[in-house]
């Protein structure tokens, strides 16, 4: 069995806790909680990070019925009590599962998994392509705080993270572009050669990250903790807050903020941003640049909307201000249907922050990647393929030259365009939205149903626990 049959499987349990009148929403966190201490026992690694032996999978899977869920429940409350990421992971956790038999069917399941065919280096990923599958069903909600696998790895392939170098997502949904960072530089650095000193920074201080959702937060801390990150910051808060003002001096930030503007169009409640506006992407925009350091090698790759390229005021000033205190050497235009929010058009701005606050950018190269690209979607995903000769000549003036879909803009041409930065497509796209696969639009019809039958039966178990009665 790959790693991909166990994700379906563990996805398939959904079934089992609609039976007991769980929600989409509810169901990745219940299950994390469990498949948090099944990982942990295959790693072998369950006291290293604080489970209690009492709670380890060995000795709850011996349980049944009405004893199992006494100790699990207990287990949710001892471990949301300890200090640290454990502590994070199991805070305030309650199960929603009220039949004893539904689960112990989980822990049964899960256990008859052949996770001997799984290498325990890929155990982290099993559990991230299990965020993933979240992300891709409509009827989750989840897929707003999820990056594709491809982009990231892309980006972060491109950025080339570091030893010694301090990494920060600001809006780090479930840690993806951490994770992914920390991988790399394990595949292309010398662990042997650090320090005892050098090796515990990497591990616990190397990744910083601020995530607003406390359940996303939540996945994002027990995803590290599976891929070996321990970090000690990892904050829960809103990065457009003053919690987000002490998170500075980074060596590269990379990050997908959300998109849309603040709650009830307010501003952000930081009094250090220069620019005042609502708009949450050009918020996270001025944060970003502004926490690099400026020793002119700390940068940074951003995924924006649209938008932030051409929107006049704020954005206008934004943007100057970016061109003047960075370098923004690159603009990647993506192609549509590759997030799980339908039709948004997105960018990824990649700069480095100067040592001097003016004159910074002096050309911008684009690549296009939307014009004359297939429609993406659930049955047409983004590959590796589709970033080849982007990865390939990102670094080599000469062949860019050479290549259709990169574009170089000087700052002159930007400035007579009043600082927009909406170019480099190959042609002026049709306004007019292309018709959606048919296959797509009824799996969404089905999944927006689904959605709302949770909602109802969300609704439902709401009333029952606040004592209404059902009429006789």
């Amino acid at each position: 069995m790959v790693n991909n049959e166990i994700i379906q499987k563990l996805w398939n349990l959904c079934n089992v806790l609609r039976d007991d009148g769980i929600t989409y929403h509810e169901y990745v966190t219940e299950l994390t909680y469990i498949l948090f201490v099944k990982i942990a026992a295959e790693l072998d690694n369950e006291s290293e990070i604080g489970i209690d032996k009492k709670y380890t999978w060995k000795e709850l899977n011996k349980l049944d019925g009405i004893e199992l869920k006494r100790k699990y429940q207990k287990m949710l409350i001892d471990l949301g009590a300890k200090g640290g990421n454990l502590g994070i992971i199991y805070r305030n956790a309650q199960t929603k599962i009220e039949e004893p038999a539904n689960l112990k069917k989980i822990f049964n399941e899960i256990d008859k998994m052949d996770w001997y065919s799984v290498d325990k280096e890929d155990l982290g990923d099993l559990y991230e392509g299990l965020l993933e599958k979240n992300a891709s069903e409509k009827k989750s909600g989840a897929g707003q705080y999820f990056t594709p696998r491809v982009l990231i790895d892309v980006i972060v392939r491109i950025m080339k993270p570091r030893l010694g170098e301090r990494i920060f997502d600001p809006a780090a949904g479930t840690f993806g572009f951490l994770i992914q960072s920390d991988k790399y530089i394990k595949n292309n650095a010398n662990y042997f050669s650090l320090t005892p000193e050098e090796y515990i920074f990497q591990k616990k201080e190397a990744f910083s990250a601020c995530e607003l959702v406390p359940d996303t937060h939540r996945l994002g801390v027990m995803n590290a903790l599976l891929h070996g990150i321990e970090s000690t910051r990892f904050i829960q808060g809103d990065t457009l807050s003053e919690t987000g003002k002490s998170l500075k001096n980074y060596d590269l930030i990379l990050s997908n903020p959300p998109f849309g503007t603040k709650k009830g169009g307010e501003r952000a409640t930081r009094d250090d941003l220069m620019i005042d506006t609502s708009n949450k992407q050009l918020n996270f925009v001025q944060i970003i640049y502004n926490s690099l350091k400026k020793t002119g090698k700390a940068r940074a790759a951003v995924i924006v909307p649209d938008n932030v390229l051409f929107e006049s005021g704020a954005g206008t000033e934004v943007r100057i201000d970016l061109l003047n205190k960075c370098n923004l050497h690159t603009i990647l235009r993506l192609p549509t249907g590759i997030f799980y929010a339908q039709g948004v058009k997105t960018n990824v701005l990649f700069f480095e922050r100067g040592t001097t606050e003016k004159d910074n950018t002096k050309e911008i190269w684009y690549y296009d990647l939307r014009s004359n690209m297939p429609n993406f979607g659930k049955t047409n995903p983004l590959t590796k393929e589709h970033f080849e000769e982007f990865e390939r000549s990102f670094d080599n003036v000469e062949e860019k030259e050479k290549l259709e879909r990169w574009t170089k803009v000087t700052l002159e041409k930007i400035e007579k365009k009043e600082f927009s930065l909406d170019m480099g497509l190959l042609k002026v796209e049709d306004r007019v939205e292309e018709l959606q696969n048919p296959i797509e639009n009824t799996e969404e019809c089905i999944e927006k149903l689904e959605e709302a039958l949770d909602l109802l039966k969300g609704v439902l178990r709401e009333l029952e626990l606040c004592g209404v009665k059902r009429d006789a």
